[in-house]
């Protein structure tokens, strides 16, 4: 987890991203996140359940399911409280999405064990903004 080639691997083969958390205020890290990852030719797949219609001009999905449904996820982004990842860990695994990225602050140990003994590759407590522009990808 956090390997330098962990991170570069993800980022050069992931091309669609469900940014789960993705908040619709563009004041939100979230938002901007999802934001620069577009402007630098990814896909994103905006997922809450507490927006309906679009962010970013992207359809916005209840759940990973709901999104993995119709489109083939690379990467699972999570923005949202640590409490909820072994849920979003759990749904990662079962839909065989290859990737997870738990972004800055956002740490659970055992639920990232769980990922990386299924295969899923995955990064935490990092900004994809961040490893994204430091690579100069």
């Amino acid at each position: 987890m956090n390997e330098p080639e962990t991170i570069l691997n993800i980022l050069t083969h992931s091309r669609t991203i469900a940014v789960v958390g993705l908040s619709d205020k563009p004041e939100r890290p979230s938002y901007a996140v999802a934001q620069y990852l577009q402007q630098h030719g990814y896909r994103i797949v905006p997922i809450n359940p507490a927006v309906t219609g679009r962010i970013l001009g992207e359809e916005v999905f209840p759940s990973l399911d709901s999104a993995c449904s119709t489109r083939k996820i690379d990467l699972v982004d999570v923005f949202r409280d640590p409490v909820f990842v072994p849920e979003i860990v759990k749904d990662v695994m079962r839909l065989k999405v290859p990737y997870l990225w738990l972004q800055e602050g956002v740490c659970h140990e055992e639920a990232a064990k769980w990922a990386e003994n299924d295969g899923v590759k995955e990064v935490m407590d990092r900004c994809i903004l961040k490893d994204h522009a430091a690579l100069k990808l």
